[in-house]
This record gives C-alpha cells, structure tokens and sequence, in this order.
C-alpha cells in the first residue's frame, strides 16, 4: 500500500480511520490498541467486532507508521478512505464462505469420530486392526485444515511474542490430538478385565480425538455465526452507503448535457434528476418541480413536494416530475456521508466498562496458560492420575474465551445505529446512550424545532401616513441581508409585493433583537418591541395594542422604524408541526418534564404551548441566555436534553446533558449534539430517547452475561466438573448469545415501544 506524504505541521493532529485485518478475539483489538497508543502523541480506539481502528495522530506520525505498527504486531492494515463505499460490511462474503465450508467438514467428521471414539473407548472388543489409523484419518482433516485459521492466528502471535483466543483454541486443538497419538499408539492399553464404563470413569487411555474435533466444529460454528450476525448488523449502515448515486448529468453552460462520474461532480455545477433517479448530492432546486421520496435519509414515507428554491438531499429518489438541481455540497461534505461518519464514530465508541473488558481480555490469555499449567500440576500431585490432570487442565484452555466481553458493546452499537439510521435517528456515541439513562427534563426551542420553522407574513398595520407598500419595500430589502427566519418571510412577502428589491447599506445586526441598515438613503430598523424602548423610543399606542392583539393568537409581531420613526407592525406566523403534540405527549408518558424554550414575548410562546399541551414555558430568551438557561436548570438539579436546530442553540446543546439536534438545522448545531434526528417529525425525539435506552440496557445485558460466563466458567473448569468438549460448546454460545442478543435491537419499534 502506497504512503500519504506526512504533513510539516507537527501541531497538526488529523483523524486516521484503518481497516484491521486478522482480529480474532478482544485480546486482538486491545494488543492493536496498546502498540498505537506507544506512538508518541496518538490516541486510538480499537473496535473488534467492526474491525476499524480510529486513531487521532499527530502530523508527524504518517499513516504509514500506522500502518506498520499494526502489522508488526502481526495484523494487517490500511487506511480507509475518507469517503467510504459500500464496502462497510464488517465480515467478507469470501471470509463467511470459507468458515462455512470449514464448517460443513469439521461436523460431518466429528460425527463419525465422536461416535467410534466413544465406542472404543466404551468397548475395547469392538477395536479392529488399524483401528486407530481410521479416527486419525477422520481427525486430520480437522485438525489441521478446518482449524487452521486458529494454528496460523497462533503461530503469528507466537512470532511477535503475543497470545491471543486462538493460542488457547489451538494449543487446546493440538494438545487433544498428540495425547490421543500417544493413548492409541504408545500405551499397552487397558487392561482386559477393566469394563469400559470403568475405563470412561477413570479416563485411562482416553482418547479425546473427538474432543479436538468438536472443540474445532463448536467454535467454527460459533464463529461464523458470529460473522454473519455482524454482517447483518451493518447492513442497514450499507444500504445508507449504497444511497450514493454513481453517475450525474451536468447540465453545461451552452445548455448541454454531458454525464460523469459522481467523484467528478463540482459544487455549483447544476445536474438533471429525472424520474425514479436518485439525487446524485445536496444541493438547491432551481428548475422544476417533483415529488421527492425521503425515506431512505430520514424515515418519512410521505413524499416530500419540491420547487425552485428549495433544498435537496443526496441519495434520496425523485418519484415524479422533473428537477434541475444546483449542487451546494459533494463528496464527502453531503449530509449522506456526514451521517454515514456519525455512525461509523458512534460504532467505535466504548463504555468505561467495555475499556475495562478489552484490557482484561488483553492480559486474560497468558493467565489462562499459567491456570492451565497450574490445573494440570495440582490435579496430577492431587490424583496422581495423568489422564485426569490433562482433561481439566484441557477445559480450562478451551472454556476461556474472553470474544464476548469484547462483542458486548461494539455489536449493541452497531446494530442501534443501523436501526436508527432506518429510523432517522443517528447516535454519536456511547456517550449519548449514557447520557438518556437519567434525562428527566426536554427543552425544546421553539422556532424550527416545535414549530415548522417556515414564517409568513399574515397581517401588517401602518400609521395613518405610512405607505403599506413602501413600508413592506424597505423593510423586505432589509430583511433579504438577514439569515434569519423571520427576515426570510419578510422578505419573501416583500418580493411578491414589489418585485425587485433595492440595495441595503451599513447593514447591521443586533443578535435577538433585529436590524438595522440604509435603504434608498432611509435610516430602517426592524425587529422586537425591545430593540427600540432600548434606545429610549415608545412604540405608538394603537400599533401596540395591534402587537398585544397578534400576541394572543400566537403570532410573531415586529416593528418597522423609518428614518427615526415606528411607523409599521408586521404579524408573524409559523404553524405548529403536526408531530409537536403527538411528540409531547409521548414524552410525559415516558415521565419526562418538557420546556419551550423562545426568543418569542411571552404570550406567542404560551400560545403554542397551550396548543401541544407543554406547561413550562421560558419565553424572550436572547440566544446567548439559552445555554445559560439551561445550565439554571442543571443547577436546580434537573438532568436536562436540549432539542434545538439552529446556530444559536449550538452552545445549548453542549450545555445539555443530551443534545439533539434536527439534522436538517445548521452544521453547528449537528456537530454539537449527541444525537441527530433527520425527520421533521418532532415524534423522533422521544423515538430516539426509547432507543438509546433501550441499547444501553442490551449493552449492559451484554457485559453481565459475558463477565458471569467467565466468572462462573473457569472454577468449574478448574474443579473437573466441566467435560473439554462440553467446555468447547459453551464457550463458543457465550459469543453467539451476545451478538445475538445485540441483533434483537434490529427489531426495534419505538412507535410501538418493543424495545
């Protein structure tokens, strides 16, 4: 594999994502781990069950120093592409087919071997001349091929100096084979007068051929269960990744067509969606019209309708119609590949305790071998009975599989953001499942979030000398430099009034506020009641009664200043999502307290929470107040999740303790919050609450399980009380049992709360 040129910045860290190869337990993942994290000034996280190592390396550590740390411990590697194909499936088909068909041979021999191991062992009569040569041409194809992988996994960690799960697996496979060659061909044999049953009882000349072979069978099997279920559990990841579109058509400036590849698609470059085709990448509609189904990206399975101005997201499918499309974001800048990153970031993270399992696991192994050693030392002083003490010391190398303390968190992850993908609902990482468990009060801003975030213009009241148009005019062109909602719908209104609107200078803004600038060399300021008492000016008395009459219907009221002068009051109005109160009531179901958080006056914020039934309300709050507001509430002792979209609710949003933040708002707030909720349907948010709690309690489930198998399974083996091949069979369930019961969350159904 080629180098990337290091950087000269030394200052500079930049993330690294590499692909693992060779991981074959937790014990892996935490020695790949430990050797990144002895490079001066990295940080990596090592995932077993996804196979991905995410390091943050300063510039001076290359990705090809990187890479050949990983492989000097005896791993492969490769850096993964900043943009990442379809190619996120965490098992290979060739790798499934080979476990299968290693699989297929091991049961079809070990039942056979099993059975006449048994029976020689059971009845010496029944043995025939050559009678051992037949179980070790059933044993080594076994043995030696179907376990391979184990004995190859073994011998590289034996050349670096290391151990693994497979040392166990294989010193195990191989001790059971060479002490069964040495019952059948270097003992006398048993006694005649001995039954067979006493032969079994007292293990002289026990031949555990069958053992090696079913331990190998057992934990193949166990394996590719294992595979298959972590396939399954990114495949809804790979159906997101699978969105991207391979090939757009440009539309050129001579007004022809010409198709290229998507890489090669430039942002401002404009590119035809025709029927059933999928929008090849975020961007602007500026021709045409068609219904745009959405489901794939955020849930929704209502067709969304679009037109000239309105914004598009790759990999979503036009049903009808037909769009010309200006591109505002490509490769890896898309909303599709920002959500593919969060997930494969929240895929990575571990909980405190899964940290502590991988760095068990990561010293397990070589105890294990010392126990072993020990097992088989005291039982041999203790009975005297060689075959004895190599049975239970055989238990113990086979029972000993640190893979489910290492599943318990990755697969729970993956499974949950593959299901919240298809949900709409995209979780970051560990952080935020911990962060749901204690929640007890929803803020939940007003403008976008609550509401449709989409103002309109719906009365206007001039002074008796003031031109109705002209005020409109001069106020929309105003507006039209803003980026706020409401300067938005003012503007609109003023562009459908009047058409073209005139240059504004001295533009300037007064956050929570309003503006003020120069138009057609008029002095023009908009915005609330406050902008302007402020400054010591009243606002005349029947454009204020106006306002308080707006104000009790729920509207939005805004004053117009001309030249020094309140001339005007606009009537705002933004229409409650039909979501908010289905959304509100299922969060007082689940015992949360909610809040409406607004820069609104008072009366417009209780007006809308009147109508979605919120009771607390926190009206007229400037943008910068709103992280301290909700720091007041942390400090009162509330455990706070803040719902927001916009660029002012980012600091809210990290003052929280969950954040979650619409995925169509602004990039700030997205990167902020926890969790990403793409639907605009507000019912996400308590959708995405039931489902992170629900995998924090399958993660929990998880770690129980797999530390009880192992605390519990060691002394038994220890005390001779478990058979190796009984020994081989539970240990390969207690990784199936994990993934599988990670896999449950697939089935996830916040609406009808089987979570």
């Amino acid at each position: 594999m080629s180098s990337i040129p290091l950087l000269t910045d030394d200052t500079t860290s930049r993330e690294v994502e590499l692909s693992v190869g060779g991981m074959t337990c937790a014990s892996c993942s935490a020695r790949v781990e430990r050797k990144l994290n002895k490079l001066d000034g990295v940080h990596a996280t090592v995932n077993y069950a996804t196979g991905r190592a995410s390091v943050l390396a300063p510039a001076a550590v290359g990705d090809r120093m990187l890479v050949d740390t990983v492989e000097k411990a005896g791993y492969q590697a490769e850096v993964v592409p900043a943009v990442a194909d379809a190619e996120l499936a965490v098992e290979s088909g060739d790798r499934l087919r080979s476990l299968w068909w290693r699989l297929v041979v091991s049961m079809l021999l070990f039942i056979p071997l099993c059975d006449l191991s048994v029976l020689f062992t059971l009845m010496p009569a029944a043995r025939f001349p050559g009678w051992q040569w037949l179980l070790v041409g059933l044993a080594i194809p076994v043995v030696g091929w179907a376990a391979y992988p184990f004995h190859r996994a073994a011998f590289v960690n034996a050349r670096h100096g290391s151990s693994s799960m497979d040392t166990l697996v294989s010193v195990g496979i191989l001790a059971a084979a060479l002490w069964s060659l040495y019952a059948m061909f270097g003992q006398a044999g048993p006694p005649a007068d001995v039954s067979g049953w006493w032969l079994l009882i007292r293990a002289d000349g026990a031949i555990y051929l069958e053992v090696a072979a079913g331990v190998t069978a057992f934990l193949l099997a166990g394996r590719y269960f294992e595979a298959r279920a972590k396939r399954n559990a990114g495949s809804a990841l790979r159906a997101l990744a699978a969105l991207r579109a391979n090939e757009v058509t440009v539309v050129l400036d001579d007004g022809s067509q010409h198709s290229l590849p998507i890489e090669n698609l430039l942002a401002g470059q404009r590119f035809i969606v025709r029927p059933g085709s999928t929008i090849a990448t975020d961007g602007r509609v500026v021709d045409g019209r068609g219904a745009v189904d959405c489901s794939s990206m955020t849930g929704e399975s209502m067709p969304v309708e679009s037109s000239p101005g309105d914004e598009v997201v790759g990999g979503t499918i036009l049903l009808s119609g037909w769009l010309v499309v200006e591109a505002t974001k490509v490769g890896g800048d898309t909303q599709l590949a920002a959500m593919i990153r969060l997930v494969e970031q929240a895929q990575a993270g571990k909980a405190g305790v899964q940290r502590l399992a991988d760095r068990i696991s990561g010293y397990f192994v070589p105890a294990v071998l010392l126990l072993a050693v020990l097992t088989f030392i005291g039982w041999l002083v203790a009975t005297g009975t060689l075959e004895r003490a190599f049975s239970t010391g055989l238990a113990v190398l086979v029972i000993a599989c640190p893979c489910a303390l290492g599943l318990a968190t990755p697969t729970a992850l993956m499974v949950a953001s593959g299901r919240g993908a298809q949900l709409g609902i995209f979780i970051k990482g560990y952080q935020a499942l911990e962060a749901t468990k204690n929640i007890d009060t929803v803020v939940l801003d007003k403008t976008g979030t609550v509401t449709a975030g989409r103002l309109s213009v719906v009365g206007i009241r001039c002074v008796d000398d003031m031109d109705q148009a002209t005020v409109l005019r001069l106020a929309g062109s105003l507006e039209d430099v803003s980026e706020h909602a409401a300067a938005a719908a003012i503007s609109a209104a003023a562009r459908d009034e009047v058409g073209t609107l005139p240059r504004v200078e001295q533009f300037t803004n007064e956050p929570g506020l309003g503006v003020h600038g120069i138009v057609e060399g008029r002095q023009i300021a908009v915005g609330r009641a406050k902008l302007f008492t402020d400054q010591g000016q009243p606002v005349p008395a029947e454009l204020d009664r106006q306002r308080e009459a707006w104000e009790q219907q729920g509207r939005t009221a805004v004053f117009i200043q001309c030249d020094g002068r309140i001339g005007a009051v606009l009537a705002l109005a933004d229409e409650v999502k039909p979501s908010s109160k289905r959304a509100i009531a299922e969060l007082h179901r689940l015992g949360l307290r909610t809040v409406l958080l607004t820069g609104d006056n008072d009366a417009t914020a209780r007006a809308v929470a009147d109508e979605i039934g919120i009771a607390e309300v926190i009206s007229e709050v400037l943008p910068a107040d709103k992280a301290e507001i909700v720091a007041r509430l942390r400090r009162d002792g509330r455990t706070v999740a803040f719902v927001g979209d916009g660029v002012n609710d980012a600091p809210a949003l990290a003052a929280a303790d969950l954040g979650l933040a619409v995925g169509t708002g602004a990039d700030v707030a997205i990167e902020t919050a926890d969790l990403i909720l793409v639907r605009q349907d507000l019912t996400t948010v308590p959708d995405a609450i039931i489902l992170a709690r629900a995998t924090l309690r399958t993660i929990r489930g998880n770690l129980f399980w797999a530390f009880a198998y192992n605390l519990a399974a060691l002394p038994l083996a220890v005390l001779g009380l478990l058979n190796p091949l009984v020994a081989g069979a539970a240990m390969a369930l207690s990784s199936v049992f994990v993934v599988s019961n990670s896999l449950r969350l697939r089935r996830a159904s916040p609406e009808s709360h089987a979570v």
